[in-house]
């Protein structure tokens, strides 16, 4: 468990890395989404299908969150990879993220 200094810190970057790599993404014509950043909050909207991602850190019990495609992944901080993943499954953030775009442009 990290203090929740380190817990802000590694978050702030993870979110940072992935909101910079979306942006990349977004830029290409065919993209299919935006992306928008609230107070630390990273929103991917989509416009056909219609949709919205939540990416979110949570602070209180040290995850970061995203709310899409009707479901809520969890991930932890692996100190191991110095990165955040899903538990059940242990794709990184930004693997994750693509995965779940694309299969909500699928639709």
């Amino acid at each position: 468990m990290q203090d929740e200094t380190e817990f802000r810190r590694a978050a702030e970057a993870a979110i940072e890395n992935l909101k910079q790599h979306l942006f990349t993404l977004e830029e290409a014509d065919d993209a299919g989404f935006e992306v928008e950043e609230q107070n630390g909050v990273l929103n991917v909207l989509f416009e056909m299908p219609p949709g919205k991602f939540v990416i979110t850190p949570n602070a209180p019990v040290q995850q970061i969150w995203i709310s899409a495609l009707s479901t809520s992944f969890k991930l932890d901080f692996d100190a191991t990879q110095a990165q955040f993943v899903l538990p059940r499954t242990g794709e990184a953030l930004i693997g994750l993220v693509d995965r779940l775009i694309g299969e909500h442009l699928a639709r």
